[in-house]
C-alpha cells in the first residue's frame, strides 16, 4: 500500500473510532468528511458499515498487542506491564464505546463473525513471562488470570468523570496483586 493510501486508512481508522465510539449509527459519511477523505477512498477502504466497525475493533486490538512488545524494549517488565495495562483501559473504554456498533455489524443472519482477542492474550503472556524471567511478579499467572483480575475494568463506566482515575486504581491493586509473592521482591 503506497504511503499516502496508508496515512488515509490510518486516518479513517482513527476517526472512525471516535465517531462510533459515540454514536453507533453515525454516517459514514461523516467519517469520511472529518477524516478529510472523499467518497470513493473511503469505499475503496471499507465497502460496508460492517467492514469498518469490524477493522476498527481489529486494528485496536492489534494496537493494544503490539504496544506490549514496544514497551518491552524500553521499559522494565514491571513497567512496562503496568504501562501496558493503562493502554488496555483505555481500549477497554473505547470497546464499551463501539459494543452496538460491533454488536450491529455481527448480528445479521450470516454476517461476520465478532473477532477475537486473541493478540491481546499473546500480548499478556509476553508481558507476563518478561516479569516472570524477571522475578517481579508472581510464578503461575496465566492470561485468563489476568483478564479475571481486571474484568472490572468493564464495569467502570467510560462516559463517568472519573473512568479514568477508577481504571487506574483498579491497574494499580491488579499490579499491587501480581507483584505479591514475586521472588524478586
Amino acid at each position: 500500500m503506497r504511503s499516502d493510501a496508508q496515512r488515509n486508512r490510518e486516518r479513517i481508522l482513527e476517526v472512525a473510532l471516535a465517531e462510533l465510539t459515540r454514536s453507533a449509527d453515525v454516517p459514514l459519511s461523516t467519517i469520511a468528511k472529518k477524516a478529510g477523505v472523499g467518497q470513493g477512498t473511503f469505499y475503496r477502504n471499507f465497502p460496508s458499515r460492517e467492514a469498518l466497525v469490524l477493522e476498527v475493533y481489529r486494528h485496536e486490538v492489534q494496537q493494544v498487542a503490539d504496544a506490549a512488545a514496544q514497551l518491552l524494549q524500553t521499559r522494565a517488565p514491571d513497567q512496562a506491564l503496568r504501562e501496558w495495562m493503562d493502554r488496555l483501559a483505555q481500549y477497554a473504554m473505547a470497546k464499551v464505546g463501539l459494543a452496538e456498533a460491533i454488536r450491529k455489524a455481527t448480528s445479521a443472519p450470516g454476517g461476520p463473525a465478532k473477532p477475537g482477542h486473541g493478540p491481546v492474550s499473546d500480548a499478556i503472556a509476553l508481558l507476563l513471562k518478561a516479569n516472570e524471567d524477571a522475578g517481579t511478579i508472581r510464578h503461575g499467572m496465566t492470561p485468563d488470570d489476568f483478564m479475571l483480575a481486571i474484568a472490572g475494568l468493564w464495569q467502570i463506566d467510560p462516559h463517568g468523570d472519573d473512568w479514568q482515575g477508577r481504571a487506574g486504581r483498579l491497574m494499580d491493586l491488579v499490579m499491587d496483586g501480581l507483584r505479591a509473592g514475586a521472588p524478586g521482591r
